[in-house]
């Protein structure tokens, strides 16, 4: 029978909300050495996700879109909203400021595989798993389903 993500993931892991100061998320990343942290609301269901991407852009600060004047108008070439986001990241004082919203999420009851696959095909390193309700229950990470693998 196929090992599933109830079967590897880390169970009540660590998560914050979204009124928690950021460097307070950021001591318990360097603290536990992990690369992010579920973020729910009082009832413990999923608001986010912050990942030390989400931190860095406190560091790395944002770069204004390009833009042409024509005409005494202003053409960004790229989409402001986008900016707008970025300066907003890059401000933040709290978890919720700087979290990406709407993570992909994964079920216990799905195999390791299906688990792997869907973080290979987003590009993601770590799941949060919801439960029915939509609360964290655990959160798998890629190193969870190495350590699986070298296990069977």
């Amino acid at each position: 029978m196929p090992k599933t993500v109830a079967d590897v993931m880390s169970h009540s892991p660590i998560v914050v909300r979204a009124e928690t100061p950021l460097k307070e998320a950021v001591q318990i990343i360097a603290e536990r050495r992990i690369s992010g942290l579920p973020v729910v609301d009082d009832v413990g269901k999923l608001l986010g996700i912050i990942s030390e991407t989400d931190l860095m852009w406190q560091e790395t600060g944002v770069t204004p879109p390009a833009y042409i004047m024509f005409l005494d108008s202003v053409i960004y070439l790229q989409n402001p909203a986008t900016y707008e986001r970025d300066v907003h990241k890059a401000l933040g004082q709290t978890v919720g400021e700087v979290m990406s919203k709407n993570p992909v999420t994964i079920t216990p009851d799905k195999t390791i595989k299906e688990a792997a696959q869907l973080m290979h095909d987003r590009s993601i390193h770590r799941l949060p798993v919801l439960d029915g309700e939509g609360q964290v229950v655990g959160i798998l990470t890629r190193g969870d389903i190495i350590r699986a693998m070298a296990a069977s």
